[in-house]
């Protein structure tokens, strides 16, 4: 990603050409490292993004919708105290270096002040930093005094720019040209274009290796070639090429797309770019895109997590149980040892530890060993094994019920698993989310004061096909809506001993055509346990014969009067 000092020259021009004269009408924060201020410009209003994470790091106006923290930071709050309301002056580049200055005219009822926000766009070390006269008022990340810091970073102390690198200034020809030659000199081979490119990212202070391959690129286009960096006295050696290239260079901004999906920006064009009427915008389009499938991702991850480990803590109950159960099965056992040594008490002496006693219970006779309390007198034993018969006959009466009920919830936790692996987009977690935190795994999310709760209802998947409407639910939730909705004549679809979505092929009291029916079938396989495999069989039925049995887990049905049909899954993407 070339997040370096080319790009972010051309981004703050930008940003200068757009924003200057704009006041700050509102800041935010989203999250502990990215701002958002609106600002209105006077012929519109606009959303400015300040992001220090380090993987992100970015200046740049965005359309993307975030929802503010629900209690604002104190970075947040100092910023709203100092800048509300401010013009902007100007927004520059510091030198050559990966940072954005914005200067601000401030003015109360009382008071007129100019401050400048920095926006260090440096990896893992982003920050963003308030002065005023030099001095710092607040900084999103501060440093602590026990940290021997070479930078202090704490309101009151005096701004000090980061260290530079131990690298040459893109203006510094002859200190290039000097290195240049001294690494040459120590090369044994030719040194070709890719070498060339690496060495100038390496030596050459805010260049990516991107940009740097793009200058050698065009140094060798503008030369005819290039021999280890040197070129015929009629045209530029590369120590002038990169002064030039990132001094005077246009911008032409592009997204570049693999797949579909935007994988990185620039300002000049590249294989597989597409043209964007402004940095900013391609910026904002690749940043938006990367987060948005990490925060998919994360979430995913989350979700999978949580109910993972409620399987794991149900299927250790659920073993348990098992367990209780088998020992349960020894009540017959202990009634048929209590009732021999009932009908054997003269045979039985007092204080023995063992008797052998003829088993009438078995079909093939013989004689069952029998452990005796020698404590305990013949028939006080006897009563010992009929109070083990009647515990573990009553352990059975309760463990029985409870261990298809520990079935039933591993079964449902199953289907919630079955949701989040099919999922495929942000509205498709949604509704799991909130599924979950009804089930106590996860917190519900933090409301911001005042703010009212929103009801989210994610809407179906939905599909046509020869003019008739497909429904597909996302999650449990979803699929208890769908059949609520649903009409008595519609179709209801679900693979056959699969965990899948609930499909509802919305008839509207017609009938419904061969191929409607296998198109729907094969997104129903497709939504479920069974994607993988070639061919699965999907139920079908009128929604009329489909039941919810009272007080069932979502998603859970009954249904009968059904038929099957095997096909093999597909998205239907087109």
């Amino acid at each position: 990603m070339p997040q370096d000092a080319f790009h972010i020259r051309r981004l703050a021009d930008e940003l200068n050409s757009f924003l200057t004269g704009g006041k700050i009408n509102r800041i935010s924060q989203v999250n502990k490292d990215e701002l958002t201020f609106i600002i209105y410009t006077g012929k519109s209003t606009v959303k400015l993004i300040l992001s220090a994470n380090a993987s992100n790091a970015r200046v740049c106006l965005s359309l993307t919708e975030k929802e503010p923290a629900p209690i604002a930071p104190n970075f947040c709050m100092l910023l709203r105290k100092h800048l509300q309301n401010a013009e902007i002056l100007a927004v520059r580049q510091h030198e050559f270096e990966r940072i954005i200055e914005i200067d601000l005219h401030c003015t109360t009822d009382f008071s007129e002040s100019k401050r400048t926000l920095h926006c260090e766009l440096m990896g893992k070390y982003s920050n963003i930093v308030l002065t005023e006269n030099g001095v710092i008022l607040g900084a999103l990340k501060t440093t602590a005094l026990e940290d021997n810091s070479h930078r202090v970073l704490l309101a009151g102390a005096k701004y000090l720019y980061p260290a530079p690198q131990d690298k040459l200034s893109v203006f510094d020809g002859d200190g290039l040209r000097s290195r240049l030659e001294n690494w040459v000199s120590t090369r044994g081979v030719e040194i070709d274009g890719e070498d060339l490119a690496v060495f100038l990212f390496e030596n050459v202070a805010g260049l990516a290796l991107s940009t740097a391959r793009e200058i050698v690129k065009r140094a060798e286009k503008e030369n005819g070639g290039l021999q280890n960096g040197f070129s015929s006295a009629a045209n530029k050696p590369i120590w002038e090429f990169v002064g030039a290239f990132c001094l005077h260079e246009p911008c032409e901004a592009c997204v570049q797309m693999r797949g579909g999906v935007a994988v990185d920006f620039f300002a000049f064009p590249v294989d597989g770019g597409v043209k964007k009427p402004s940095l900013c915008k391609a910026e904002d389009e690749f940043f938006t895109n990367r987060e948005t499938a990490k925060g998919f991702a994360d979430k995913k991850r989350k979700l999978d997590n949580a109910a993972k480990a409620l399987k794991k803590k149900l299927t250790k109950k659920l073993q348990d149980t098992l367990e209780r159960l088998k020992e349960a099965d020894k009540a017959d056992e202990y009634r048929i040892k209590g009732e021999l040594l009932t009908a054997n008490l003269y045979r039985v002496e007092k204080g023995a530890s063992r008797v052998e006693l003829e088993n009438w219970y078995a079909e093939d006779g013989g004689v069952i060993a029998i452990t005796l309390d020698t404590t305990l007198s013949p028939s006080k034993n006897a009563q010992r094994y009929f109070k083990l018969y009647n515990k573990h006959k009553r352990a059975r009466e309760v463990l029985t019920p409870m261990l298809e009920t520990e079935k039933r919830e591993i079964e449902y936790v199953d289907s919630v698993l079955s949701a989040i692996a099919v999922s495929e987009t942000a509205d498709d977690l949604k509704e799991i989310e909130t599924e979950l935190i009804g089930l106590g795994l996860l917190r519900a999310p933090m409301q911001r004061v005042g703010a009212k709760k929103k009801e989210i209802e994610i809407p179906f998947r939905e599909y046509e096909f020869d003019g008739v409407k497909i429904y597909v639910g996302r999650n449990n939730l979803q699929n208890d809506r769908l059949l609520r909705l649903a009409s008595p004549d519609d179709i209801w679809l679900h693979a056959q001993k699969y965990h899948s979505a609930h499909v509802i092929i919305a008839v509207g009291g017609g009938t419904v055509r061969d191929e409607t029916l296998l198109y729907a079938a094969e997104i129903c396989a497709y939504y479920s346990d069974g994607r993988e495999s070639d061919k699965i069989p999907v139920d079908y039925c009128k929604r009329k014969f489909v039941k919810k049995p009272n007080k069932s887990k979502a998603g859970f049905v009954i249904y009968t009067d059904y038929k099957t049909v095997l096909v093999k899954p597909n998205k239907h993407a087109e």
